[in-house]
């Protein structure tokens, strides 16, 4: 862990736990255990109740992001407009649960409450990307879009470590 952070803290102030599990996961874009046990001896806090409070704010995460997130609206518009089966067919694709990561740390898929489209219902976020009145047979073509990327830029280093 970066000791920097912990220094901003004083030891053994139990009330400053939220606070450094925010800066660590805003370094890491996680909360690694290695780190997450540091902060533990240094606040006299068991790993339980460490774990307890990173486990009850959905704001912190246990496991790395992917490279591309792929947010699922669940609002009502969507809903309503057959949401679960691009979730299905999202889950299918990639073969992870909402909530997981591909193993090749490429994609982590997600459900939100609303994005905030109703009016182009279903909705999914891609990183920046707005994809409205989402189809089951569009999700491989969309995919593929992010897939071509992340090999064009393996392709690219290939090529950068041969020079």
């Amino acid at each position: 862990m970066k000791s920097k952070i912990l220094e901003h803290y004083p030891p053994n102030d139990r009330s400053n736990l939220i606070a450094l599990l925010q800066d660590v996961q805003e370094i890491y874009g996680y909360l690694p255990e290695n780190d997450l046990r540091a902060i533990a001896e240094y606040l006299n806090i068991s790993m339980s109740s460490i774990y307890g409070v990173a486990t009850f704010y959905n704001q912190f995460r246990l496991t790395p992001l992917g490279k591309n997130i792929i947010r699922v609206c669940r609002g009502t518009a969507c809903h309503v407009k057959s949401s679960a089966n691009i979730l299905t067919a999202l889950e299918t694709e990639l073969g992870i649960k909402s909530g997981e990561t591909t193993r090749d740390k490429n994609f982590t898929l997600e459900t939100v409450a609303c994005i905030g489209a109703c009016s182009i219902a279903p909705v999914i976020n891609i990183n920046e990307d707005y994809y409205g009145r989402a189809t089951i047979k569009e999700i491989p073509k969309i995919l593929a879009k992010y897939r071509k990327s992340e090999s064009s830029k393996i392709e690219s280093e290939k090529l950068v470590e041969k020079q």
